[in-house]
């Protein structure tokens, strides 16, 4: 199975959600200001991230810096070799 990177923004609720992989039974934990980490229940695993108040913030969001799952890593290294793009 291929891991996979799902993006999801709601501009009604100003809801952003980033997620690796499958959804599996996950609980968030809150890591800064409206901002939450996505971990497997059983595997511990980071599964995601979901970010409250993207564009309501009073502090604009610059940047974040998130883990992303070596397995993914690995995925987005073999298609864009494989697509003639340069690895990052």
């Amino acid at each position: 199975m291929k891991e996979t990177m799902h993006i999801y923004y709601d501009t009604e609720s100003d809801y952003l959600e980033i997620r690796f992989g499958e959804p599996t039974e996950s609980y968030y934990d809150k890591i800064g200001e409206d901002t939450f980490v996505r971990v497997d229940e059983k595997t511990g695993d980071k599964k995601g991230y979901a970010i409250f108040n993207v564009q309501k913030s009073t502090s604009p969001l610059k940047t974040i810096d998130v883990e992303i799952p070596i397995s993914l890593l690995k995925v987005l290294k073999t298609k864009s070799t494989n697509n003639g793009y340069k690895n990052i």
